[in-house]
C-alpha cells in the first residue's frame, strides 16, 4: 500500500472588532474626539529590578519543535522583562541559540533537528543545518532559566548540564544546578511556570510507553517517559519556591493544563481511513475478508474487538491495546482447528501446510488488537505512518516464508498491522496523565496560596482555548494546529502570539496580587504584533 494522507487541517480564525456592542459604537460616533486618559504605570509592591524566570520549554520560548533566536526573543519572560523595564526592571539576558534554524550539531553531525515551518499543507522540517554546537558553553550570567525538557526534580540535580544541553550551554559550572544558578542571581521577582509539565509530557508524547511512578519516591529509578510521583513533585516544587522566596522575592506561578487537549493529541482523528482514498478504498473487500476469519473469534471473547472497514464512511485505525487480555493462543488454536482455514489461506497462494505458520502470525498480531474509538488519542506523528508499509515487519514476515507482496499487505500500519503503543494514548493512559496533573496542580495552588504569590490558572485558559476559544485582544485563539494561533507547529508548545497571551495573563495576576496596574495603564502586550509561525527564509 502507498502512504495515505488522512489529516485535513482546516479552520477559520475569527477576528473580533474593537467595538463589541452597539452602545460602544454609538458612543464613538457621538464623541469622535474623546481621548481616553490612562493612569500612569505603577509597580505596586513588586520589585522588578532583578527578574528571573524559572521553568521549562515554555519559559525558554521553545516553539515549532525547536529553540531558536526569534522564539527566545518572543518568550513570555522576555516580553515581561520589557514591561518590567518601564518600572525599574533591569537587563534581561537569555542564553540565545546561534541561529533561527534551531537544533544542535556536534562537529558537522546534526544531533538535534531544526525547527518546523508551514509548507502550505502542514508542518515540515526546515531544510537547513543547525549551527549551534551542542558542546559550546556560554559565558556570563542569565535571567531566563527556562530549560526545555526539565522535569520538576531536575531543578536540583547537580551536573544536570551533562544530561541536558540546553542547561549545559549556560551552566555556571559543570556541577551546577538549575535552581542554584537561578538563586545566585539574587532575584527580586520571579516567574515559575510549567514546572511539572514535563513530568507527564514525555509519557504522553510517547503514547504512554513509560510507567506511572506514583508511589515510587525515588526518581533516580525513573525512565525517560515515566510519570513523576506527586510526592516527588511536591518536594521539588516546594523546595524551589522556598529557595526563590528566601530573600523576600515576590513572584508569579502558573499551574498546568491537561496536555491532551493540545493539538499534538487532537489533530489526527481516530477514524482517518477514507474509503474514497484510491490507495485504501479498493482494499476494503479483501481486508474485510481477512478480518472475517478472525471476527468470530473476537465475537466469542469480546465483541468490541471485531474489526470491520466501511465502504461508505471513514473507518477507525486498528491499534494494539496492551490493557486487553492477550488471546494470541486462542486465535492460533481456533484457526488451526478450523476446517475452512486451509481454503481461506489458499486465496493468498499459500499451501495447506502453511496453516500453522499463518495461524501463529495472526495470533501474535491480533492478540491484543481492536479498532480505535473516539476515546483514543492518536499522537501527531502517527499521521505520517498510518497506511504505510512497516518495512521491518514486512521483512520479518518474508523471513517466515510469506511472499513479498503478501508480507507488505499484512504490514500496513493501522490497517493490517495494529498501531504500536507509542502512536496511541488509550483511555487508561489519559487517566494517568489527568490524575497526575490534578495532583500537581493541587500542590501548586496550595504552595502559591501559602506564600502569597500571584497565580495564573493556565489550565483554565487552555481548556477554554480548546473548546470555545480564548479571546486575546482582537483574536480568538484556539488549540487547533496551524490555524488556531495559540499552539505552534509541534502541537504542544505555544506560538509567539501564545506567549504574548501568557505574558498578559502573568501581568494580570501580578496586578491583582501586588497592586501594579499593567492592564489599567494600557501596558498589556498586543498579541496581534506577534506571529503564529515563521517563514523558512528566517534562518
Amino acid at each position: 500500500m502507498k502512504n495515505i494522507k488522512y489529516v485535513l487541517l482546516s479552520a477559520v480564525l475569527i477576528g473580533f472588532t474593537a467595538c463589541n456592542d452597539e452602545e460602544d459604537f454609538e458612543d464613538q460616533l457621538d464623541n469622535p474626539t474623546t481621548e481616553v486618559v490612562l493612569p500612569a504605570l505603577t509597580q505596586g509592591e513588586a520589585d522588578f529590578s532583578k527578574y528571573i524566570a524559572v521553568g521549562a520549554s515554555f519559559s525558554g520560548g521553545f516553539m515549532d519543535n525547536a529553540l531558536f533566536i526569534a522564539g527566545q526573543q518572543n518568550s513570555f519572560p522576555n516580553l515581561l522583562s520589557q514591561k518590567f523595564a518601564l518600572v525599574g526592571g533591569g537587563e534581561f539576558t537569555q542564553p540565545l541559540m546561534n541561529d533561527n534554524i534551531g537544533g544542535f550539531v556536534l562537529g558537522a553531525t546534526v544531533v538535534s533537528a531544526p525547527r518546523l515551518y508551514f509548507d502550505g499543507s502542514g508542518p515540515a522540517l526546515l531544510p537547513a543545518t543547525p549551527t549551534t554546537q551542542i558542546s559550546d558553553v556560554l559565558s556570563g550570567s542569565f535571567n531566563n532559566y527556562g530549560i526545555p525538557g526539565a522535569k520538576s526534580f531536575h531543578l536540583g540535580i547537580a551536573g544536570y548540564g551533562t544530561l541536558n544541553p540546553y542547561f549545559g550551554r549556560m551552566a555556571s559550572t559543570p556541577a551546577a544546578t538549575i535552581l542554584g544558578d537561578a538563586i545566585a542571581q539574587n532575584p527580586t521577582f520571579f516567574t515559575l511556570s510549567e514546572i511539572g509539565g514535563n513530568d507527564v509530557l514525555s509519557y504522553a508524547t510517547s503514547g504512554g510507553t513509560g510507567i506511572d511512578q506514583t508511589n515510587n519516591f525515588d526518581p533516580s529509578t525513573y525512565g525517560t517517559n515515566d510519570i513523576t510521583d506527586p510526592n516527588v513533585f511536591a518536594a521539588s516544587f516546594g523546595a524551589t519556591v522556598d529557595a526563590l522566596t528566601a530573600n523576600g522575592a515576590k513572584g508569579v506561578v502558573a499551574n498546568l493544563p491537561y496536555i491532551t487537549t493540545l493539538a499534538h493529541f487532537t489533530t489526527v482523528p481516530y477514524n482517518p481511513l477514507d474509503p474514497t482514498n484510491e490507495a485504501f478504498g479498493p482494499q476494503i473487500p479483501l481486508l474485510n475478508s481477512i478480518f472475517g476469519a478472525l471476527n468470530p473469534i473476537f465475537e466469542a471473547v469480546d465483541p468490541s474487538r471485531a474489526i470491520v472497514f466501511s465502504e461508505t464512511d471513514a473507518s477507525a485505525v486498528v491499534i494494539k491495546d496492551e490493557t486487553l487480555v492477550d488471546i494470541s493462543t486462542t486465535i492460533e488454536g481456533a484457526l488451526n482447528a478450523s476446517p475452512t482455514f486451509p481454503a481461506f489461506i489458499a486465496q493468498f497462494g499459500l499451501p495447506a501446510e502453511a496453516v500453522p505458520l499463518v495461524a501463529n502470525l495472526l495470533g501474535n498480531t491480533y492478540g491484543q488488537s481492536r479498532q480505535a474509538t473516539e476515546d483514543d488519542l492518536l499522537v501527531l506523528p502517527s499521521s505520517s505512518i498510518i497506511g504505510t508499509v512497516n518495512e521491518d515487519y514486512a521483512e520479518a514476515l518474508e523471513l517466515q516464508g510469506l511472499p513479498e507482496a503478501l508480507a507488505a499487505q499484512f504490514a500496513a500500519e493501522g490497517i493490517t498491522l495494529p498501531l504500536e503503543d507509542k502512536w496511541v494514548l488509550i483511555p487508561s493512559e489519559q487517566s494517568s496523565i489527568r490524575v497526575a496533573t490534578d495532583a500537581y496542580n493541587d500542590i501548586i495552588d496550595d504552595i502559591a496560596t501559602s506564600k502569597g504569590l500571584a497565580f495564573v490558572d493556565f489550565k483554565s485558559i487552555l481548556e477554554q482555548a480548546s473548546t470555545t476559544g480564548f479571546i486575546s485582544g482582537n483574536f480568538i485563539l484556539t488549540t487547533d494546529l496551524v490555524t488556531g494561533g495559540l499552539v505552534s507547529l509541534d502541537g504542544v508548545h505555544l506560538t509567539s502570539r501564545g506567549y504574548a497571551l501568557m505574558a498578559n495573563e502573568m501581568m494580570r495576576a501580578i496586578d491583582e496580587t501586588y497592586g501594579s496596574n499593567f492592564e489599567a495603564s494600557g501596558n498589556f502586550v498586543n498579541a496581534g504584533d506577534y506571529p503564529t509561525n515563521f517563514p523558512p527564509t528566517l534562518q
